[in-house]
């Protein structure tokens, strides 16, 4: 069976579907076979995406569906290296169940506390219903300054739980190419596509080791 990796949030717009769309491009890149599932049926952020990927001739990333429950996604896991849950943006009943089956679970957020409370309310929640902290860490997306990076580094700590190595700027560069269907590391501008890269390994180092 392949890596199961899941990008869950209390809350919509923290950056879990920009995750999700990177590490599929970059782990397809790399030589494995990635299905992604979109778990958001209202929204459908990544199946819209993979749409105007293909429309506008990128190189295709695998499999991209919307599942409307994670047990039917994981029905055909053995078939792929890399299975990629990006769930609702909720919490609920399924985001426990997706955290159980998952080898690593990604909680992204932004670097305000409107931002950081939920996430570490929701790691909190995970730990609370027999999740290993080590099995989940928190990702720092769409931040500005060094300041602001430096105190939510710290209010990370403080609530014991892992962050990633890195993280992604506030970058319009970064819309764009989504808007476009790439993702974050395929940006026209090579320093902010190393930005994001280095966020992405850190994923993958930290599922694999």
């Amino acid at each position: 069976m392949g890596y199961i990796v899941a990008f869950l949030s209390q809350k919509g717009g923290v950056g879990k579907s920009t995750l999700a769309r990177a590490l599929a491009c970059e782990a397809s890149k790399g030589g494995l076979s990635v299905k992604v599932a979109d778990l958001d049926t209202q929204q459908g952020t990544v199946t819209n995406w993979h749409r105007q990927r293909e429309a506008n001739g990128f190189d295709r990333i695998g499999s991209v569906e919307t599942f409307g429950k994670a047990k039917d996604a994981l029905k055909n896991a053995d078939d792929f290296d890399m299975l990629i849950l990006d769930g609702a943006p909720r919490a609920s009943s399924a985001t426990s169940d997706i955290a159980k089956v998952a080898d690593l679970i990604i909680l992204p957020s932004g670097a305000s506390r409107d931002d950081l409370i939920p996430t570490v309310l929701l790691a909190h929640e995970l730990s609370k219903k027999g999740i290993s902290p080590k099995s989940f860490a928190i990702a720092l997306v769409r931040v500005s300054t060094e300041s602001e990076i430096r105190d939510a580094q710290e209010y990370i700590q403080i609530s014991g739980y892992q962050l990633l190595s890195g993280y992604l700027p506030e970058k319009p560069s970064y819309r764009q190419a989504q808007n476009d269907g790439l993702a974050v590391t395929e940006t026209r501008f090579a320093s902010i596509n190393e930005k994001a890269k280095e966020l992405i390994q850190s994923i993958i180092d930290t599922l694999t080791k």
